[in-house]
């Protein structure tokens, strides 16, 4: 997640701990949602120490505790600094506190989505992820710049009791945003088993999440499937699917659209780092020449539109171009071919 929905969760959650008296301590917590992230410049040495890594110690139950800990001394210090010693005032344990549940929101948060988090680090190298959001939410993106506007908006212009329930407003917002997407992650479970989907991909919509499917047999054969799960009206769609094929497939004349989907594969996943690490699926038209196809990635999308890679497939000898693109893939052509 972004930094800066970092800093607001732990900001809230801070103040949900310590209200308009321990403004010191609100403070903290937003700090403590940051650090974690403090990992980044450490890079030079995760080559050598794995756990050093991004996402990797620093974002476990004992690296917030360590971080907490130092913070604890450092943090007080900081802030007397910054905006005054009277500022600064209060007890060890409570700034360790409000750093600790400011380090655990960002675990917390980094979670919600596919990429996940070594939360029992160094004691466990299992890592955990809840598949209840996507790591670019426009709507998530959307309610952190606006709390932050009005926030910054209410300081010194509103009374204090104003920016007080502004902010307990703005928590019941995001506690009702967990327990919504972790609820209804909870209930596609059930759809997800029942057809046989090994993993669930979020979208905007809560209450909407895309079971997908894919697998590779011995003979280095690629098939993907993947449906819309609509847990307001309670139904699974017809699945889509992209049939099976070669996942290295040498270049050739290409007559079919199904061939254009496996001979551009392999180039489309070289071009952009993003489509590998996502789940995709493609779509593919017929144009003057050859075939253009569209692997795009079913976590990032926005208004419809998906990114992804638009490959060039040349019908005559088979080669590929390729380049990033961000296009509406039910738009573009038709997406494979569906099945009850």
């Amino acid at each position: 997640m972004d930094p800066f929905s970092h800093f607001l969760l732990g900001y809230l959650l801070g103040f949900g701990l310590w209200g308009r008296s321990g403004l010191q301590y609100v403070v903290a917590a937003a700090i403590g949602g940051g650090l974690p992230d403090a990992d980044v410049a450490l890079f030079p040495l995760s080559h050598r120490f794995p756990l050093l890594r991004h996402r990797g110690v620093s974002h476990s139950i004992v690296g917030v505790t360590i971080l907490a800990a130092v913070g604890t001394l450092v943090v007080p210090l900081a802030l007397a600094a910054a905006f005054g010693r009277g500022f600064a005032t209060g007890v060890p344990w409570a700034y360790f506190v409000s750093l600790e549940v400011g380090g655990l929101s960002h675990v917390l948060l980094d979670a919600m989505d596919h990429w996940s988090v070594p939360i029992f680090a160094p004691l466990s190298d299992r890592e955990y992820s809840f598949d209840a959001d996507r790591i670019a939410n426009v709507g998530g993106m959307t309610f952190t710049v606006a709390a932050y506007v009005v926030l910054l908006y209410e300081r010194g212009r509103t009374p204090g009791w104003v920016w007080a329930y502004t902010s307990w407003v703005l928590l019941a917002a995001v506690v009702v945003f967990f327990v919504v997407r972790l609820a209804t992650r909870w209930r596609v479970e059930g759809p997800r088993r029942a057809g046989g989907y090994s993993s669930v991909i979020p979208q905007a919509n809560p209450f909407r999440f895309l079971l997908y499917h894919e697998e590779t047999t011995g003979d280095n054969t690629l098939r993907m499937r993947y449906a819309r799960c609509d847990l307001l009206g309670g139904r699974v769609s017809p699945f889509v699917e992209v049939a099976g094929f070669r996942v290295e497939a040498p270049a050739h004349p290409v007559t079919t659209a199904e061939e254009a989907v496996a001979i551009s594969l392999a180039p489309s996943l070289r071009k952009s780092w993003m489509l590998a690490e996502t789940n995709r699926f493609a779509a593919a038209r017929e144009v003057s020449g050859g075939f253009e196809v569209f692997w795009y990635s079913l976590e990032l999308n926005f208004w419809g539109r998906s990114a992804g890679v638009l490959a060039r497939v040349d019908g005559a000898s088979g080669a590929v171009s390729a380049r990033s693109a961000w296009r509406d893939p039910e738009r573009f052509g038709p997406a494979g071919s569906r099945a009850g």
